[in-house]
């Protein structure tokens, strides 16, 4: 959270070598920290969705910085993506419930 963090200041504040910088840790962070909680199905959805959100939001600033913004039809399906990971997860997890209240 912290890199998310200093990366989008640097964002804002058109700081491009401290916000490509922080870019790179801040996504390995993000996808470390899913595949260490693997094993909790809740953490695990949560942390994919912020991957994807994570990872098109540093695709995003990298296209403002050095491609003219030319480059957000790319990341619309990180977005994407992340929403649907989360929808997924909530709705299964609805389904899984209502199936044992039944039982």
């Amino acid at each position: 959270m912290v890199f998310w963090l200093i990366k989008d200041f640097a964002w804002l504040a058109d700081l491009k070598l401290l916000g490509m910088g922080m870019a790179v840790p801040t996504v390995l962070l993000s996808y470390w920290l899913t595949y260490k909680s693997r094993k909790n199905r809740t953490d695990y959805f949560h942390n994919l969705a912020v991957s994807f959100w994570i990872t098109g939001n540093s695709m995003w600033m990298t296209g403002e910085f050095y491609f003219n913004d030319g480059i957000r039809e790319w990341v619309k399906p990180f977005f994407l993506l992340g929403m649907a990971i989360i929808a997924y997860y909530y709705l299964s997890d609805y389904l899984i419930k209502k199936r044992k209240d039944i039982q």
